[in-house]
């Protein structure tokens, strides 16, 4: 499930690097909760 998670991020980030942010993988639980952490412009 993880790796599907970054496939998908790896497709978005560009555009949010674009905007003066990015994106971090954080965690995956068991459940297929997905928790990242906004970066930069977009952190807010």
């Amino acid at each position: 499930m993880r790796e599907r998670v970054e496939a998908v991020l790896d497709k978005v980030r560009p555009m949010l690097q674009r905007d003066g942010g990015d994106v971090e993988l954080v965690d995956v639980d068991d459940n297929g909760v997905v928790k990242v952490r906004l970066k930069g412009a977009c952190g807010g």
